[in-house]
């Protein structure tokens, strides 16, 4: 009998023990948890952190003088002609490889094979060849083909490219992917560049094909002349209604705006070479964009009642000036400090809900103006897709804010006095790109490079004992941050024994 009561006894204790299993395997289980996620969700993600970062500012926009800083510290960069890869401000690659690349690469990867996802498959294939232009640009050889690998295939140590193979590779991408979308298909209307929308998704796809193309003009002019007659024949984006942007509000702040909005509302200033060259042609973008602020001798000192809009009051500061010599530049200038030097307006150019312009008809048209004038395309003509470019961007002022809106009547004043002139047509299309690049940081600092143009005077600062770079010289390319440096150690090193040296100074391949 007592061996009956311990068999019941162990019988029981399975069982209870069987059911306490049971019930803790359930709770293991995490209900809430995705298990898959929606692919444009990580496509909208990569979207929205593409604005361009404080960085970009800090140098893109310091190298091709539009924006400058006196002051050091964290903002030293271009301003300097100083590298300042170990600083705490996010630098671009930090930001497109942790934010954009690895949603792209993993909404690739959760569409690819989603037949019924097609649009949004060749999406993301489009907007990951436009961010990875963007980073060889700034870097040169930087890692594409295992770029963003890390999530979905374990590749923490991604190897190398040569830009010269990743250009090839960017232009099929695009070709395929433009070609391949269809209104047939899917239409992905929660994206939040085009809600879904294929043509102009298409024409976004051509239209970094044009520019794709056009970066290769110096370095392989046949194959240059190719790429842009496929964007052409594609369809590009020629009309504002078309641009690529992404839009901010006071949940989503834009980065450049919330920085001068905030700590450093008091730091950066236009530069005399900007405010000079829309002076000198009587252009009224500078009353869009441009405030200065009268007799202000600190921060506290730019308040509204102090600012004057007025194109013939704006003065820029002058290029290569620190805290030590910015004061008598300012002096000699016949202001009270250099806080009265002028600004971009936050006001209304760079509020925290501005949009940040990627991809717009006026670089477009300006692009096909350079194209027809080497005769790469046929259609149209110089003369027209320039005045058209200028008309686009005077246009385009308005999304930013009312307040900035350039009337018809002055737009097509200023387009009558500027026609594109016999022997002088590059110059004045690639400083008309400068002009309708301004904010979009990356893109006026590769097409300044690949153009030659604004004609501009290297930034004198510390410049002879600078080995980064020599006197007379210009910033050509990013350095590679630190954290690549010391942990990706054999596969950057690699990468610079074919490049060159990380340095400032050192030419990208196509930028020869």
């Amino acid at each position: 009998m007592k061996k009956i009561s311990i068999n019941i006894y162990l019988f029981v204790l399975l069982l209870f023990s069987a059911s306490c299993e049971k019930g803790l395997s359930e709770l293991n289980v995490n209900e809430t948890n995705p298990t898959s996620l929606d692919p444009a969700l990580l496509l909208n993600q990569a979207i929205i952190n593409t604005s361009f970062p404080v960085k970009s500012m800090v140098f893109d926009l310091g190298i091709v003088q539009q924006l400058v800083t006196p002051n050091g510290g964290v903002l030293a960069g271009a301003n300097f002609n100083q590298d300042s890869r170990d600083v705490t401000t996010q630098p671009l690659w930090t930001a497109y490889y942790q934010s954009v690349i690895k949603n792209t690469y993993d909404a690739l990867t959760r569409a690819r094979d989603n037949t019924v996802r097609s649009n949004m498959y060749h999406m993301a294939r489009i907007y990951q060849s436009y961010v990875f232009m963007i980073l060889t640009d700034e870097y040169g050889d930087i890692p594409y083909t295992q770029g963003g690998a890390g999530l979905a295939e374990r590749v923490l140590f991604p190897e190398y490219d040569r830009q010269q193979d990743i250009y090839p590779k960017i232009i099929q991408e695009l070709t395929e992917a433009a070609a391949a979308l269809s209104t047939t298909a899917t239409i992905e209307t929660g994206d939040v560049l085009y809600a879904g929308n294929v043509a102009k998704w298409k024409k976004f796809a051509y239209s970094l094909l044009l520019r794709a193309g056009m970066r290769l003009s110096k370095i392989d002019p046949a194959k240059a002349q190719a790429t842009v007659q496929a964007a052409v024949a594609g369809g590009v984006i020629t009309d504002n209604a078309d641009n690529a942007y992404i839009r901010h509000d006071a949940n989503f702040t834009q980065p450049i705006g919330g920085t001068l909005n905030g700590s450093e509302a008091a730091n950066f200033y236009l530069t005399k070479p900007f405010v000079d060259a829309l002076k000198s042609t009587n252009d009224p973008r500078l009353r869009s964009i441009a405030i200065r602020y009268v007799g202000a001798t600190s921060g506290a000192g730019q308040t509204v009642a102090a600012g004057t809009t007025d194109p013939a009051k704006q003065i820029g500061m002058p290029i290569g000036k620190d805290n030590g010599t910015v004061g008598a530049a300012a002096t000699a200038d016949g202001l009270a400090s250099f806080y009265e030097y002028s600004q971009v307006d936050r006001r209304r150019m760079v509020k925290i809900s501005s949009p940040v312009f990627l991809v717009t008809a006026a670089q477009t048209n300006l692009l096909l103006a350079e194209a027809r004038f080497r005769g790469w395309i046929t259609t149209g003509t110089a003369e027209q897709y320039f005045s058209e470019g200028i008309k686009a961007h005077m246009d385009q002022m308005a999304a930013y804010d009312i307040g900035s809106a350039v009337s018809a009547t002055d737009r097509d004043v200023y387009v009558a006095a500027n026609p594109l002139m016999a022997g002088n047509e590059l110059k004045q299309i690639n400083t008309q790109y400068w002009i309708a690049s301004f904010l979009n940081g990356p893109e006026a600092f590769a097409n300044f490079r690949r153009s030659g143009y604004p004609e501009l005077t290297p930034n004198p600062y510390g410049q002879p004992n600078n080995p980064d770079v020599p006197n007379g010289t210009f910033i050509r390319r990013l350095t590679y941050p630190t954290s690549e440096l010391s942990v990706n150690t054999e596969n950057v090193n690699e990468a610079i024994s074919r490049q060159g040296a990380d340095k400032l100074s050192t030419r990208v391949w196509w930028d020869k």
